[in-house]
């Protein structure tokens, strides 16, 4: 908490680190009473023109009347966001609600010094997710006709504003809610500050290494060493103790005692000094001016509580001077661009200058994912090794990646996920223009990696993978398969579709391509595996059969498999796949098996050509030892292809939706409600909510006596079911649970008397009868509020399917039309909705509208941890809700709302 939280009702969640337009960031807290001082300098500091926009009129300061009710506010009636830099106030924003309780008027102002930093806009998003928060669903504003930048602020926020004039004012108003145009203004913002922020780290013109002492071999060395090696294109220092000249290292170096004497601005600064002394040299760097640090030393979040306090508090105070952060415990960055040629890192030289951009966590998978794409020949554009990831992330490079030119593809190892939400967002971006491939572990989230300060998730298994694939992203589970496919990603054109044509000398191997390819869902359109390449034409024949081969409208893509040709080098061989390929713009793989000399290279980019330019492809073929390899790597990447040239859909809307009425019934419902504890809203008020969203259940009743159960059945109509709601029983037939189509009060008293006899033996289970519904096929649809992924909606074919065989689909709202139709087409037992042994097929579309507005439900209401119904019946021209379950929880702001902050 920050320490100008002073009340009880403070909301500290409120409270975020922003990344500004220019890449810089700030600290954006509520306003409290102790602002004062800094609140009067703050408007002290600002010009006449300005104070005269604000407040219509000139005053050299504010009389003290105007600081207590500026400063005290009850952060719901009235709130006021400011934004801090280096602790001083440079942004002040407010709401004060009008007399309709869902109206407010909202002021704003910059420091004449931080004007143009999207400081305006930050303040009047954080604003309006605070104002929407309690009711408020209109924002008025009065501003003078010459006060253009504040009108910009308005028209570009992505709002419908309405304007008129009165009294020379121009009034502005306009509705709050997000829309698709906010949200993409809100992104595009994002977008470009993040961006941004990565390109000041792996761009800078001055770079400081701070911890290089005079004692030869330490990690300070090591990296000044490596900075100089790789010839650096701007100027370098090392802050030593003393000022001493590192030892074993160039002469001449300049070097300072402390980074306030180094002569200019630095925008790096690599920390590689004690543990105990990161926090006064990243607190001496922030009041440098320094505008990134590289952290190379450990013992922070992975030394346990203390560490994490330690860390957090570094991050806090780098940020609230403007300052990004890479590690603690980072292998260090990389930028092969010629113009930058920066390799601040542990690894000694740069890589090859190639497409592939890399981020990885801990030192050591940076140093596996490095030793990989060297020995593979893969060229690389930037490399970002996050450490702890403290601050700077893999959703910070990706932002950067989607802007760089040298970048044609992403690979990302994640041992721990921050923001998945977020992730999840910009992968999907991201990936409609560049591959983006994503290395994980089956056990990522369920558990913490040392270091990480992340929350694990308690969603089904399987829905973290779902995420992945919703998004685009090419997941694999290690990093050389990782860079299997950035091979093909670095050196090939993207594959039009999913043809295949097999070539090889041998006909036996051939045919085991072709069946892996057949189950990787590759279409073997030709095949010639019995190739006679024998003597010095080997590679012209092989050359011109794959042109051939090639050149048909079918084939999309090629698959040669090689046992060794005698006479006929490797390199040879492939440099004749390379120029086919290249003639044909089609992908090209090889498989080169069999050799016996264990010196030759036969994994990797081979027939390399001239080295690759900024943002080209490589000139070689991908090559692998294991013809399954091969294949494996080709498919992904046409399942790749396939996502990126579908049509992803609308978002998932649907038409009567009365969400400020649920967001009130749930603010009700939920006020009080602490901790971990969960309410269970009764059934009239889970029924008055899910009306909200056009959702009904189907009427059910309870009862004690067998009267009371004839009452119920009369008041919903004959037939009825009779059913227990134990959780145990509720669905099971088989057991006795349930029973059907009880037509009169005679029989219900039998069916009453005899399901209580038989379900005797588990205790005295609760009974209700309910109206009968169409039969249909039985479906289950669940929406969680999951610690890490936040809302997840899962579905499944009710029974053995799910209960059994866990035969669940997930996807991540907000879902597009696309997600929809997955989602219900995801379970293996689909098949079954679509007409099945002679049944004919269920009402999908009114699947697909109840799944819809659940989702849009739940991705609205985080309060909702849980929203189960079981079953649904879905017939041939009909729907059927038959049980609803509902828990509320307290109110957990999710970590990516509609309001731009920086997250772990």
């Amino acid at each position: 908490m920050s320490d100008a939280a002073e009340s009880e009702d403070y909301p500290e969640y409120w409270e975020a680190d922003v990344v500004l337009r220019d890449g810089g960031t700030a600290h954006l807290r509520p306003i409290t009473p102790a602002d004062a001082d800094a609140l009067q300098a703050f408007h002290a500091g600002q010009s006449e023109s300005s104070i005269y926009l604000r407040f219509f009129t000139y005053k050299s300061s504010l009389s003290p009347r105007e600081l207590e009710r500026f400063t005290n506010v009850d952060h719901h009636n009235r709130v006021a966001f400011v934004i801090t830099i280096r602790g001083q106030i440079v942004a002040v924003g407010r709401y004060d609600r009008l007399d309709d309780p869902t109206d407010a008027e909202v002021a704003f102002n910059v420091s004449d010094a931080h004007q143009g930093r999207g400081l305006g806009s930050i303040l009047l998003e954080h604003l309006a997710a605070a104002a929407r928060e309690h009711g408020i669903r209109r924002f008025s504003a009065e501003v003078l006709p010459e006060n253009r930048k504040m009108l910009t602020v308005f028209n570009d926020a992505g709002y419908e504003v309405s304007r008129h004039f009165e009294d020379g004012v121009v009034m502005l108003e306009f509705g709050i809610d997000p829309t698709e145009r906010s949200r993409a203004v809100m992104e595009s913002r994002e977008h470009r500050a993040e961006a941004r922020s990565v390109a000041s780290l792996l761009a800078p013109g001055t770079v400081a290494v701070i911890g290089a002492g005079p004692d030869a071999g330490g990690i300070g060395q090591v990296l000044l060493g490596h900075i100089l090696e790789g010839r650096f294109s701007g100027r370098v220092y090392a802050v030593t103790p003393g000022g001493a000249e590192p030892a074993g290292l160039p002469a001449g170096i300049p070097c300072y005692s402390g980074i306030a004497e180094v002569p200019e601005p630095v925008q790096l600064a690599v920390v590689a000094v004690p543990y105990e002394q990161v926090q006064q040299v990243v607190a001496d760097c922030a009041a440098a001016g320094v505008r990134g640090v590289v952290v190379a030393t450990a013992g922070f979040a992975d030394d346990g509580a203390r560490g994490l306090a330690r860390q957090r508090a570094l991050v806090r105070n780098a940020r609230a001077y403007g300052m990004r952060v890479i590690g603690p415990a980072s292998l260090g960055i990389l930028n092969t661009d010629p113009a930058v040629s920066l390799n601040a890192s542990l690894v000694p030289g740069l890589p090859r200058t190639g497409p592939m951009g890399l981020f990885s966590q801990s030192s050591a998978i940076g140093v596996l994912l490095d030793a990989a794409a060297r020995r593979r020949g893969i060229g690389v554009s930037s490399a970002v090794s996050a450490g702890n990831r403290a601050d700077v992330s893999g959703n910070d490079l990706m932002q950067y990646w989607e802007d760089d030119p040298a970048t044609l593809a992403a690979g990302l190892y994640l041992e721990s996920f921050g923001n998945p939400r977020k992730f999840s967002r910009i992968a999907r971006r991201l990936a409609r223009s560049k591959p983006v491939v994503v290395a994980k572990s089956d056990l990522m989230g369920l558990r913490l990696p040392p270091g990480h300060s992340v929350r694990t998730t308690q969603a089904p298994a399987g829905a973290l993978d779902a995420m992945l694939r919703q998004s685009g992203v090419i997941r694999v589970a290690t990093n050389e398969q990782l860079m299997d496919i950035a091979q093909i990603l670095v050196s090939q054109p993207l594959p039009a579709g999913p043809g295949l044509a097999v070539l090889g000398n041998s006909g036996a191997l051939g045919r085991v391509v072709a069946d892996a390819a057949t189950t990787h869902e590759l279409i073997v359109e030709e095949m010639d595996a019995g190739l006679d390449l024998a003597g010095g034409q080997a590679a012209p024949v092989l050359g011109g059969r794959l042109a051939a081969a090639l050149a048909g409208d079918r084939i999309h893509a090629a698959v040669v498999v090689l046992l060794p040709v005698p006479g006929a080098a490797v390199e040879e061989l492939a440099a004749a796949l390379q120029q086919a390929a290249a003639a044909a713009g089609k992908p090209v793989v090889a498989a080169f098996t069999g050799l016996a000399d264990p010196a030759q290279s036969v994994e990797g980019l081979l027939g390399d050509g001239p080295a690759a330019a900024a943002g080209q492809r490589q000139q070689a073929v991908p090559c692998y030892a294991s013809p399954g390899a091969a294949v494996a790597a080709l498919a992904d990447v046409v399942r790749y292809t396939q996502w990126a040239a579908r049509d992803q859909g609308e978002p998932a809307v649907a038409a009567g939706l009365q969400t400020h009425r649920a967001a009130a019934l749930i603010d009700t419902l939920v006020e009080g409600i602490g901790g971990t504890e969960l309410l269970r809203p009764t059934l009239e008020q889970t029924a008055e909510l899910l009306a909200c969203y056009g959702i009904s259940v189907l009427p059910s009743a309870g009862f004690d006596t067998p009267d009371e159960a004839v009452a119920a059945a009369d008041r919903l109509g004959w037939p009825v079911a009779l059913k227990t709601t134990d959780e145990r029983l509720r669905q099971r037939l088989d057991l006795g649970g349930v029973r059907l189509n009880i037509v009169d009060a005679q029989s219900l008293r039998r069916n009453i008397e005899q399901m209580r006899r038989l379900l005797a033996p588990f205790g005295d289970v609760p009974l209700e009868v309910q109206s009968m519904a169409p039969a249909g096929q039985a479906c289950v649809l669940r929406a969680i509020e999951d610690p890490l992924l936040g809302p997840v909606v899962s579905f499944g074919l009710a029974g053995d399917a799910v209960n059994l065989l866990e035969d669940w689909a997930h996807r991540i709202p907000p879902l597009t039309t696309v997600d929809v139709a997955d989602l219900v087409r995801g379970p293996r037992a689909a098949r079954k909705l679509f007409g099945y042994q002679g049944l004919p097929p269920v009402d999908v579309a009114a699947l697909e509208d109840l799944v819809g507005r659940v989702a849009v439900m739940k991705d609205e209401h985080p309060e909702i941890a849980l929203l189960e119904f079981n079953p649904v019946l879905v017939a041939g021209n009909s729907l059927t809700v038959l049980s609803a379950d509902l828990r509320l929880g307290n109110h957990t702001q999710r970590t990516d709302s509609a309001r731009r902050a920086m997250r772990d």
